[in-house]
């Protein structure tokens, strides 16, 4: 733990964001970070509490309070340690992580966890500042050959558990680049891709072999990979989004989320983005509709490609500003939560339903909305309209793509949609093959990708070798 008193007598302290007027106005991180001695002091807030529920709240399990000790005492290369023996991308979740832990931190009962995403984001930075993140490399090789497809966060963490362990491994990713949606799905100003770039090298040095440009299902058969390597691995994610079937939906300028958000993460990194259709915000009235994360990625892009405005719309109720701690804690709250993109000028409303969409020439220009009661009935008269030149369609994802990859193995589906896998060996019901991440779970955070992804290769390494020294 650390202080004995230290919640007692030090106020919770956070990084602060760059202000809105200038943070707008490029696609770099805006977060400022706390100094170390700030950090230290923080760590010192983390309490004796018996029962770490912290723990319970991490999807990835990190050992939370013995890495705030060892930065309350300044033993940053201990706590980086300890942080990586759960977590192997710790500058990912420390960025986009939406600290499930916070909230089930003891001192959250009165509104002020300890800052443990800000803690592990600080131990991360200062190991890579201080060169203390090197390769590991496994002791011997075990001449077992393991496919990868996919290269998101589950994709990532399986591989590069496996390659220190001595199999060679090969990540087969569609994209030019690897990192699945932490590089085509999460903006720069929210993760910047150097972060990526670093770990893939890491990762290369330790043996790890990537295959950018090749779509299994497309460019390469996925039966090829399970003649060709000793196991076959899918973490390609959730890519099928969920779709708004009304009138108007076929009108230009009515758009996916996942069509526009990658597009600016490729102009940011230089890459071509061929012959499709530019999407662009500047000097439109946006409307986004969906209330999560996608859809506040959308908002935040928007606003620095120049929109007019940006209206955010959700179909569920508002939730409340302070949730009932009694009945929530330690578990994850429903309760209004305000992004740094929602708060960079968006409008948002709740309880709301489009009807229809209408435009001119072939092109959108006004939204039909309808209010709902507190049983998701229609209100009668309360139709009105919004202004809109770009309607962003961000309501989730539905299942991974069965066309292609999918279809051609004959996984077994789960009743979603998603590849059929327990989580006690990943196993799907094609020998030799795996599944984990998003891919199997369904749409879920870059945590759970990371857990799943780490667990699945302790299942293969077993499945490979009869036993395995991986951690689950």
């Amino acid at each position: 733990m650390g202080k004995v008193t230290g919640f007692l007598e030090i106020d919770r302290q956070d990084r602060r964001y760059a202000p809105a007027s200038d943070r707008v106005r490029h696609f770099k991180e805006f977060v400022l970070p706390l100094d170390p001695d700030s950090v230290s002091r923080q760590g010192a807030r983390c309490m004796d509490c018996g029962i770490p529920f912290c723990h319970q709240g991490c999807p990835v399990n990190n050992i939370i309070p013995d890495w705030n000790d060892l930065v309350y005492k300044g033993e940053w290369r201990a706590a980086l340690d300890v942080l990586h023996s759960t977590n192997n991308f710790p500058e990912f979740t420390g960025r986009v992580c939406p600290a499930p832990c916070e909230e089930s931190c003891t001192l959250n009962i009165d509104n002020s966890p300890v800052t443990i995403k800000t803690i592990e984001c600080t131990i991360i930075d200062t190991g890579w500042k201080e060169g203390w993140v090197a390769p590991v490399l496994a002791d011997k090789k075990t001449g077992k050959r393991v496919a990868v497809i996919g290269s998101g966060p589950s994709g990532l963490a399986c591989a590069q558990q496996l390659a220190r362990v001595g199999h060679d491994v090969v990540v087969f990713e569609k994209n030019d680049a690897p990192g699945g949606l932490l590089r085509y799905g999460i903006p720069d100003f929210k993760m910047e891709k150097h972060l990526i770039d670093r770990r893939v090298e890491q990762m290369e040095a330790e043996g790890v072999r990537f295959e950018t440009n090749c779509h299994i299902g497309v460019d390469r058969t996925a039966n090829e990979l399970l003649d060709e390597f000793d196991a076959v691995i899918l973490t390609g994610g959730s890519e099928h989004t969920r779709d708004l079937p009304i009138d108007g939906r076929e009108l230009h300028g009515v758009e996916q989320a996942m069509t526009f958000l990658p597009q600016q993460n490729r102009r940011v990194r230089g890459e071509c983005l061929g012959e499709v259709e530019e999407i662009l915000a500047a000097g439109k009235h946006v409307v986004v509709i969906g209330g999560g994360d996608t859809g506040s990625d959308c908002i935040g892009t928007a606003f620095r490609q120049g929109a007019v405005s940006v209206t955010q719309l959700e179909i569920m109720p508002k939730p409340p500003e302070t949730p009932d701690k009694a009945m929530t804690w330690p578990l994850w709250p429903q309760r209004l939560r305000t992004s740094s993109s929602q708060a960079e000028g968006a409008i948002r409303d709740w309880s709301v339903a489009t009807s229809k969409l209408t435009g001119k020439n072939g092109a959108v220009t006004k939204l039909h909305g309808k209010r709902l009661d507190s049983k998701m009935k229609e209100i009668p008269g309360s139709e009105f309209t919004l202004k809109a030149d770009l309607v962003l369609l961000a309501m989730g994802f539905v299942h991974p793509v069965h066309e292609g990859m999918l279809t051609e193995l004959g996984a077994e589906l789960d009743q979603r949609g998603n590849v059929l896998a327990n989580t006690d060996d990943y196993q799907t019901s094609v020998p030799k093959l795996f599944a984990a991440g998003d891919m199997r779970r369904g749409q879920s955070l870059v945590v759970w990708a990371i857990r799943e992804g780490r667990q699945c290769a302790r299942a293969v390494d077993e499945f490979l070798m009869g036993d395995s020294i991986l951690p689950r």
